[in-house]
């Protein structure tokens, strides 16, 4: 089957309740980010939240970046 959709495979797809549960948003360095809990219990970032647009520039808030300190 085929779907011809402008919407992401997620919108279509929705992730498992499990994965989901493991998805937070936490405040690291006066930034907010949305992340995912490793199975060693560090945060690793899947989205930065922010409006300031010099913050997406910094390569220690790249999506898979692990937080060191939370």
């Amino acid at each position: 089957m085929i779907l011809y959709t402008p919407l992401a495979n997620s919108d279509i797809f929705p992730a498992e309740n499990d994965v989901l549960a493991k998805r937070h948003c936490v405040s690291y360095q006066d930034k907010q980010f949305y992340v995912e809990e490793t199975n060693k219990g560090d945060y690793q970032v899947l989205q930065l939240l922010s409006t300031d647009p010099q913050d997406f520039l910094r390569q220690e808030f790249n999506p898979g970046t692990i937080l060191k300190e939370h």
